[in-house]
């Protein structure tokens, strides 16, 4: 019988048990605090409708998003728990949000008042978080906008305010002094809102001990790096496996790929995948003359310790790799190779492209078939 896999050049594999250890590692993390999850851009490209129920049952009660489409998702698998709209609110998106039970994230006085009106119309306060901006300079109030929020009593009357929050610039830099001034800024607006929970810890100020009241981890939970120059700690959630479409001899002194950017030194057996660019396997990692990123065999290759190099350009739907190595009986057409897994970091893979492996994970492409482990 034919499967999707059958038919696809390239194949996702998602630990959904390696997941809820991660997330349970960084629910320790967090000390007393609560641990939420973070699940925007389709859980991180790893699915939400698998990913969102697999950490309601590891003990996630709290999710963020980060557009309304998304928080409607995750409401069709999990009509339970509290669901936060990161981008905020909106000026259409208020009736959506509350037939959904969704909580916007304001980070602005235009926000503060548009969710106020809906709130009179609903004929009750409406629960929301707040985002004050300690420094980042992206979204959120700042201390003088919460301050003259705070003393406006119609406006807060309507406003049942649930979480106070900010964002860590620099918290994936251990010790950054940023984030300590970030920190007391935070404690400045807190005293403004007393008993009001707070959340400030995204994955890297988590695994820091960052957790306040509220803990929001993402990218370590898929597996990512969150902090530079610390090993990391968490499991490998996604394999991505590219099938081979052929394997053919150059001879020395060959070029191949587009531009003839690499040369062969030796007479190469060199196996095409049949993924590329198109399916977020970023053309910026190919190997253009500089080491790139060894990328692992096969898994019977990669048993015996063979690891392949990149060759030539990454194209729009075709990758190549040097098997000169691997023995010719240990590897076919229609074999699949590991691009990123648990051989090869995908924060490894992100670094060859110039890049950071959220931008990896996130960008995964819609040919892969995907599986289901864990």
């Amino acid at each position: 019988m034919t499967t999707d896999a059958d038919l696809a050049g390239g194949r996702l594999t998602i630990d959904l048990g390696a997941l809820q250890r991660n997330w349970g590692k960084l629910r320790d993390r967090s000390g007393a605090a609560e641990c939420g999850a973070v699940v925007k851009a389709d859980a991180y490209g790893c699915g939400i409708e698998q990913v969102v129920p697999a950490l309601e049952k590891a003990g996630c009660r709290t999710f963020f998003v980060a557009v309304p489409q998304e928080g409607i998702s995750l409401r069709a698998v999990a009509p339970e728990p509290a669901c936060y709209i990161l981008n905020g609110l909106f000026p259409k998106a208020a009736k959506a949000l509350i037939e959904n039970r969704l909580r916007p994230v304001l980070g602005s006085m235009n926000q503060l008042h548009l969710w106020a009106d809906a709130a009179r119309i609903h004929g009750a306060p409406l629960p929301c978080a707040l985002h004050v901006d300690t420094g980042m300079n992206r979204l959120g109030l700042s201390l003088e906008e919460l301050r003259d929020a705070v003393a406006d009593q119609d406006l807060m009357a309507q406003l049942d305010v649930q979480l106070l929050m900010t964002h860590f610039a620099c918290a994936d830099d251990v010790d950054h002094p940023k984030t300590d001034v970030q920190r007391a800024v935070f404690d400045m607006a807190a005293d403004m809102l007393p008993g009001v929970p707070r959340s400030a810890a995204n994955s890297a100020a988590s695994l820091q001990g960052f957790g306040y009241d509220l803990a929001r981890p993402g990218v370590a939970m898929y597996g990512g790096e969150a902090l530079n120059d610390v090993d990391n700690a968490m499991e490998v959630v996604v394999t991505l496996e590219g099938r081979i479409n052929q394997i053919r001899t150059v001879k020395k002194g060959e070029t191949v790929g587009y531009g003839a950017t690499e040369t062969m030194i030796r007479e190469s057996r060199i196996a095409y995948l049949s993924l590329g660019y198109a399916d977020g396997y970023h053309r910026a990692a190919s190997h253009m003359g500089v080491p790139m990123r060894e990328v692992a065999a096969p898994a019977r290759a990669a048993y015996k310790g063979q690891r392949l190099k990149g060759v030539g350009r990454i194209s729009m739907d075709l990758c190549a790799f040097d098997v000169t190595d691997v023995p010719p009986n240990e590897i076919a057409e229609g074999d699949w190779i590991e691009l990123f897994g648990p051989n090869i970091a995908v924060d490894d893979v992100a670094r060859a492209a110039g890049t950071i492996g959220y931008e990896l994970l996130t960008g995964m492409g819609r040919r892969y078939s995907r599986r289901y482990v864990g």
